[in-house]
Parts: C-alpha cells; sequence; structure tokens
C-alpha cells in the first residue's frame, strides 16, 4: 500500500490524518458487512418461505378423499363422513354409503348427513360418537339450541326414490324404525394431529388416553363469530390454515375452552 505525505503538516498531522482515514474505511467496510449480513438473512428468509410453500402444496397433496367432507375416526377406528352442504349429502348417499354402513342425521331441517362406514359392526359408543357428530353439524347449532334428537338408519331405509319420482337435492326417502339418540349435545374439540386439523365429537376425545397432555380447543355454542373463532383455534393449536379450521366448522357462532 502506498502512503503519501504531506510534507506542509508534520508527522503527528500526516498520522492522525490516517488515523482517521482508517477509520473511515473501517465503517465503510462494517456497513458493506452489514449490508451483506442482511441480504444473506433475507436471502435465508425467502428460501425459507419457499420451502413452506412447498411444504403446504405437498400438505394439501396428501389429503385423504375423505378430508373434503366433515370427518373423524371413531374409538373403534371406524370412519364417520359428513357433508357441508346438500351437494354434498347427495354424494354422500349414492357413492359412499354402502350396505354395511349406517346414515345418522340430525332430527331438524338443515343438518348433515353422516355417514359410519362398517356401521353395521359399529359399537355402542362407535355410534354415541357419531350421534353427537351429527348434532353439531345441524343447524340446531346456528340456532343456538344446545341439544337434539339424531337418528341412524341402515341402507336398505333410506331411497330418493317415491312413486312420483326422484326427490330434490339434500331430501331423502326414510322408511321403518330408526335408531333414536335423544337429547344429543352439541360440543366438538379441535386437536393437531400428525399436522393435521380433526375436529371430533366431544364424546370421541373422551377416549382419547392422556387427555391432559393434548392441545386442544373444546368449542360449543357461544357469541364468538366464526372467523374470530378460527383464529383463536389457529393460535392455541399453532396450526396455520385458518380456511381449512373455517370449513372444520359448524355454522353459527362459538364458545372456546
Amino acid at each position: 500500500m502506498e502512503i503519501k505525505l504531506d510534507f506542509t503538516k508534520s508527522s503527528q498531522e500526516n498520522g492522525n490524518h490516517y488515523y482517521e482515514e482508517a477509520k473511515r474505511l473501517e465503517g465503510k467496510i462494517e456497513r458493506a458487512e452489514e449490508a451483506t449480513s442482511a441480504l444473506r438473512a433475507k436471502a435465508e428468509e425467502e428460501k425459507s418461505r419457499e420451502s413452506e410453500v412447498k411444504t403446504k402444496i405437498i400438505k394439501v397433496q396428501e389429503k385423504k378423499w375423505y378430508e373434503k367432507f366433515h370427518w373423524f375416526f371413531t374409538t373403534g377406528n371406524l370412519l364417520a363422513i359428513g357433508g357441508r352442504d346438500a351437494q354434498q349429502n347427495e354424494l354422500l348417499n349414492s357413492k359412499y354409503f354402502e350396505d354395511h354402513d349406517l346414515f345418522f342425521h340430525a332430527n331438524i331441517f338443515g343438518a348433515s348427513v353422516v355417514i359410519l362406514k362398517d356401521g353395521l359392526n359399529a359399537s355402542k359408543d362407535d355410534k354415541e360418537e357419531c350421534a353427537q357428530f351429527s348434532a353439531s353439524y345441524s343447524s340446531a347449532w346456528n340456532k343456538m339450541q344446545g341439544e337434539v334428537d339424531v337418528y341412524c338408519m341402515r341402507r336398505d331405509q333410506v331411497s330418493k326414490s317415491t312413486n312420483k319420482g326422484s326427490l330434490g337435492t339434500g331430501s331423502f326417502l326414510l322408511k321403518g324404525e330408526r335408531e333414536w339418540y335423544r337429547n344429543t349435545n352439541l360440543k366438538l374439540v379441535a386437536i393437531v394431529e400428525n399436522e393435521k386439523l380433526e375436529v371430533l365429537p366431544y364424546k370421541r376425545f373422551l377416549h382419547i388416553e392422556n387427555t391432559e397432555q393434548i392441545k386442544r380447543v373444546i368449542i360449543e355454542i357461544g357469541r364468538i363469530q366464526k372467523s374470530d373463532a378460527a383464529k383463536k383455534i389457529s393460535s392455541i393449536l399453532k396450526y396455520d390454515d385458518i380456511n381449512t379450521i373455517m370449513q372444520q366448522l359448524p355454522a353459527g357462532t362459538f364458545s372456546l375452552e
């Protein structure tokens, strides 16, 4: 490095000049290093975001066929699937309701059709859990009605056909005796299991071992609006997919515990 001296100045003045110049250059280097570090941090953040997006895309691709419905697995590990609207109720009846299944429905206008797969072999607990699930996804929730009767029927008792033709969307012809679950209360629990949101009937949750160690949100009828309830559930369970939470909640307002 070439150093030029100003002979009009003393050696001390020359020394002070180069000392100040060195400090100035050192400051530039520090600022450059800080800028480089900031750029690296931003690049890492962007990379992390890209990774999160890819992970979310993969999770969507890995969804099971039944996750487009309301769903849960009973204590006996039987799958229960419920319609989110009249069209899904129709689909469940026409495509997924088989001879060995059971059909659950709340005894109120406007309710989810819930199909309990292999329901003919279901235990008492399985059926009671499914009845509570059916009650919770009915218009009784939106009407702030804490209890509702629920019935279940076999495949051969449920039809779309009458003497006058086929019934409209969401309507079914029911024949024969029904199995009743009277005064079934409306109560759900949200948990995250294997990175998936599960919304269970409360009776199902009670059969899970070590429930006190599970992070959960108990969901009942209340005054909290659906969007606010979804955000609170997201925060408690550390589950970011607000849209999925919204889809899994019944229509109405909520209290959360």
